[in-house]
């Protein structure tokens, strides 16, 4: 389900605060969807943060009915992805044209299984966008000089992804592997 994904990203941002955990991004009852089946695939997408609260975020990522976001880029604040090892939360994001969250921080091992499914860029910032941005505002990510620039306003900084980048870039740690030569291709096995 993987494509190369792309370093520059232009688009509106949908918003959201701190600890929001792997349940709230694809609940548990949908674990059952296999993402190696595309119906699936694509169902996970349409289901990605359906988990959130209806009060705080009365506007969904995914609208009702849609299979895709108009948002390519998640704002967040701290702790973003915590609460459980499941790779059916970047996978999710992935599956509904998520292509990189911002946050403050994130869970380890939701920021890992962004690298190790190369479905989205986990990047991290000092700042607060969560309280900067509003859902809707136009942004333009640039992952290989390390900002985001607002449609107005200074640009933020961002840290380095490092080989990370190349790994989510290449479609995930196998076909980062593959492409460099660390594994063999399938070709290369039979």
């Amino acid at each position: 389900m993987n494509a190369r994904k792309p370093t520059r990203i232009r688009g509106p941002v949908y918003v959201v605060g701190d600890n929001i955990d792997t349940d709230q991004i694809i609940p548990a009852e949908h674990l059952a969807l296999v993402p190696t089946n595309p119906a699936e695939y694509r169902r996970l997408g349409s289901l990605a943060l359906c988990g959130l609260p209806h009060s705080a975020y009365p506007e969904r990522l995914v609208a009702p009915g849609a299979e895709t976001t108009r948002y390519p880029i998640i704002l967040a604040g701290r702790n973003f992805g915590c609460g459980s090892s499941r790779e059916h939360a970047p996978i999710a994001l992935g599956a509904a044209g998520v292509v990189a969250v911002v946050a403050e921080s994130y869970a380890r091992i939701f920021f890992r299984n962004c690298i190790a499914t190369g479905e989205l860029y986990p990047a991290e910032t000092a700042e607060r966008l969560c309280e900067r941005f509003r859902t809707g505002d136009e942004v333009e990510l640039n992952l290989e000089a390390y900002e985001l620039r607002p449609a107005a306003g200074a640009p933020v900084r961002l840290g380095p992804l490092g080989e990370a980048a190349r790994v989510v870039a290449a479609g995930g740690l196998f076909a980062y592997a593959r492409a460099t030569g660390l594994v063999p291709t399938r070709k290369e096995t039979s």
